[in-house]
């Protein structure tokens, strides 16, 4: 998007090493307007401090944060870390983003999920793990689940607006989001570069055959097919994970958790 002439703001948790990537950034594509801000998905003061100091129409919102396969953490409100962070984070950040989108008139979210999303739905009576033995994986699935029921019901609530959301798995990439699992597990042939796992974020972000498309899931750069059971390479996407009863239970949920 830098290369593209866009005015990119860079929203991270460790604001030293968000600015050496954005110099790195700038010094690649000789743009100039990369910025850096404080943002902590966790943190629901630093949500609304990013949200109140953001002042102008926003064209593109690509909610790519994420942690993986956490051992056991609870925030203190008790909400389950990995739904807290990779759903909830997003859900407040977008919301309270929503005038700022929609002063773009054709505005687009790009949520970033995974095929993990078909280890679990979203165990709606059990979201944060009050009953159930705690999984890190189940626990990250249906924190990606919930990537891509945002996506639908955003964009069912928001398209009038004239803002579309979609979600995406964006591959195999080896970094920091494997440090809980000690390293990267996927096969080298099937591993992607940065550069590759970013492809499909960017078409949706920029490319004019999405426009005006939204509450749909992508891999590879194309629409993913729905599937009735886990595939043995976990392509596809589930029923459940575009299903709108599930995307409008969620919406309503998170509303009830951040009230």
């Amino acid at each position: 998007m830098a290369h593209a002439g866009a005015e990119v703001t860079l929203a991270v948790r460790n604001v030293d090493a968000g600015a050496k990537t954005a110099a790195d950034i700038t010094a690649t594509t000789g743009n100039q307007n990369i910025h850096v801000a404080e943002l902590d998905l966790t943190d629901r003061g630093a949500i609304a401090k990013f949200i109140a100091a953001w002042n102008e129409p926003l064209h593109i919102l690509v909610n790519n944060a994420g942690v993986m396969a956490l051992p056991e953490q609870h925030t203190p409100e008790g909400w389950e870390m990995q739904f807290a962070t990779n759903h909830l984070g997003h859900f407040a950040l977008t919301l309270g983003l929503h005038d700022a989108l929609a002063a773009d008139s054709a505005a687009r979210i790009v949520s970033v999920s995974s095929s993990a999303h078909m280890f679990s739905p979203i165990v709606f009576d059990d979201i944060h793990f009050a009953f159930r033995p705690y999984d890190p994986w189940l626990a990250y699935g249906q924190s990606k689940t919930a990537n891509v029921l945002f996506a639908v019901a955003a964009t069912g609530r928001w398209f009038r607006d004239g803002i579309t959301a979609n979600a995406l798995m964006p591959g195999a990439i080896a970094t920091n989001l494997q440090r809980h699992v000690g390293g990267i597990q996927t096969s080298a042939e099937l591993q992607k570069t940065p550069e590759q796992g970013a492809a499909t974020s960017i078409l949706l972000a920029t490319s004019p055959l999405v426009e005006g498309i939204g509450g749909r899931y992508f891999e590879d750069c194309n629409e993913a097919t729905i599937v009735t059971q886990r595939t043995k390479d976990y392509s596809g996407v589930a029923p459940y994970a575009l299903d709108p009863n599930n995307a409008d239970r969620l919406w309503e949920e998170s509303l009830r958790l951040l009230a």
